[in-house]
C-alpha cells in the first residue's frame, strides 16, 4: 500500500483480535511490524504467521499501564528495525459497565488507565521518535462508545477520551508531519466479543439484529481502515475520529 512498504510500524494489542488483523494487514503492505501486548502467546503467534507468510515481525511483551514497557516497545522497533513511522494504539479492555454513580473507584480507574492513560503512553514514548525521522502516522482504537453514549460510563469516557487525545495531537505535531486518526469500531467479531456471547447469547442476537449491516464486524475491516489511515493515501484525514459499525449509529 502507498507509503507502507519498507516502514515500521507498533501495534499494542497485536496479539489477538482487530490487533492481529492489524498486525497482518501492516506485514501484508510490506511495513516491519513490533507487535505488543501482554499475551505472550497471542503475541507470538501472530509473529509466526507474519514470518510465515513472508513479512518480518517480532514480539514484544508490553502492558499498557507500565511506562518502561511501553518504552521498550518503541526502542524494540528502533533496535530491530532502525526507526518507528506507524502506530497502531489498540491495547484495550471493556467489561459491564454500570449507573455512572454506582462505579467502584478502582474498577473505574483500572477502565480509565488501560484504555486512555495507556493510549497516552504510548504516543508520549511514540511521538518524539517520528519527531526525529520527520514524520509518521498513528491510529489510536476508540470505540463507537467514543462518539454515542453506548457502553458502561467508564469506557464511554475512556473511548471518548481517546478522541480527545487524538485531536489534539494533531493539532501539537502537525507542523513535525505527524498525522493522527482514531478508529471507532461498532461491535467486532473479536474474542471480547465473543466472550460476551457466550455469556448472554440472547441479547447478542439482540444487538447484531439491530446492526444495519445484519452481522458484527470483521477485524480485517478495522484494520484495512487502520493501514489505509497510516497511508499517503489518506494524507488530507487528520485528527479523525473513523466510524466502522455497519452503519448502528445512523438509527
Amino acid at each position: 500500500m502507498n507509503g507502507i512498504e519498507d516502514g515500521v510500524a507498533v501495534v499494542t494489542g497485536g496479539g489477538s483480535g482487530i490487533g492481529r488483523q492489524s498486525s497482518l494487514r501492516f506485514a501484508e503492505a510490506g511495513a516491519k511490524v513490533v507487535v505488543a501486548d501482554v499475551d505472550e502467546d497471542g503475541g507470538n503467534e501472530t509473529v509466526e504467521r507474519i514470518v510465515r507468510d513472508g513479512g518480518e515481525a517480532t514480539f514484544v511483551t508490553t502492558d499498557v499501564t507500565d511506562s518502561d514497557d511501553v518504552a521498550a516497545m518503541v526502542q524494540t522497533a528502533l533496535d530491530e528495525y532502525g526507526g518507528l513511522d506507524f502506530a497502531h494504539n489498540n491495547a484495550g479492555i471493556a467489561d459491564e459497565g454500570v449507573r455512572l454513580a454506582e462505579y467502584d473507584e478502582a474498577e473505574w480507574d483500572r477502565m480509565i488507565d488501560i484504555n486512555l492513560k495507556g493510549v497516552w503512553r504510548c504516543l508520549k514514548a511514540e511521538i518524539p521518535e517520528m519527531v526525529e525521522r520527520g514524520g509518521g502516522a498513528i491510529v489510536n482504537t476508540s470505540s463507537i462508545a467514543g462518539v454515542s453514549a453506548n457502553g458502561g460510563a467508564h469506557y464511554a469516557a475512556s473511548k471518548h477520551g481517546v478522541i480527545g487525545l487524538t485531536r489534539r495531537a494533531t493539532v501539537d505535531y502537525a507542523d513535525d508531519g505527524i498525522r493522527f486518526n482514531a478508529v471507532c469500531p461498532g461491535v467486532i467479531d473479536t474474542p471480547m466479543v465473543q466472550q460476551a456471547g457466550e455469556d448472554n447469547a440472547e441479547e447478542m442476537d439482540r444487538i447484531t439484529a439491530g446492526i444495519p449491516a445484519g452481522r458484527l464486524g470483521d477485524p480485517a475491516e478495522i484494520a484495512d481502515a487502520v493501514v489505509w489511515l497510516c497511508s499517503e493515501d489518506s494524507s488530507y484525514v487528520m485528527g479523525q475520529p473513523i466510524v466502522i459499525d455497519g452503519g448502528l449509529l445512523v438509527q
